[in-house]
């Protein structure tokens, strides 16, 4: 916990979630070689945040896929496509949250229902609680790293290719990776 925040009662409140400081990434084997990673970067959010109780707090996040960047255009395109994400029919991925627990010092357990490809199956996102401090422009801001696993397969994103070798070209688990910063509604 940074020296800004003596007191976790005082992240008592509302959130937004700041899109310009805030990642959403992914991380997924690609011809069983090598790790391909990327990121949303159309994401908005809200945390009702309840520092006597954090366990009673909440999250509500919206992912516009149409944003998926992992730095290559050909491979955004594939994977905005049919057979991946399919972006035209299903513009966002949400995630809202039905629980937490704490699991150590600033650490937490995040479950909740993430809808991907319409088909919503829950998870849980291991987050850790980076700080808080007021800004340059009188804001104060919390932040947040968290993560996660999912099977592709689960959310009916099924597309792949066998490799000569016997493998496969993506794999099936897709890691989420999260930095998220947070400004609290005055």
């Amino acid at each position: 916990m940074s020296a800004a925040v003596s007191d976790l009662t005082e992240l008592t409140g509302t959130w937004a979630l700041d899109p310009a400081h805030t990642r959403i990434g992914f991380a997924a084997r690609h011809a069983m070689v090598t790790t391909v990673r990327g990121q949303f970067t159309g994401v908005q959010g809200t945390l009702e945040l309840d520092g006597a109780n954090p366990t009673a707090s909440s999250a509500s996040v919206t992912i516009d896929t149409t944003t998926f960047d992992s730095g290559v255009a050909d491979r955004d395109a594939h994977v905005k496509s049919p057979d991946l994400l399919d972006v035209a029919q299903f513009p966002t991925i949400t995630f809202t949250s039905t629980g937490a627990k704490a699991s150590g010092d600033d650490s937490y357990v995040l479950t909740g229902d993430l809808t991907i490809r319409g088909v919503t199956r829950p998870v849980e996102i291991a987050i850790t609680f980076e700080g808080s401090s007021k800004d340059p422009f009188g804001n104060v801001r919390a932040g947040f790293t968290g993560t996660t696993s999912i099977s592709r397969k689960d959310f009916g994103i099924s597309f792949n290719a066998v490799l000569e070798t016997g493998g496969v070209l993506i794999s099936d688990k897709v890691k989420i990776e999260l930095d998220v910063s947070a400004i609290k509604a005055v």
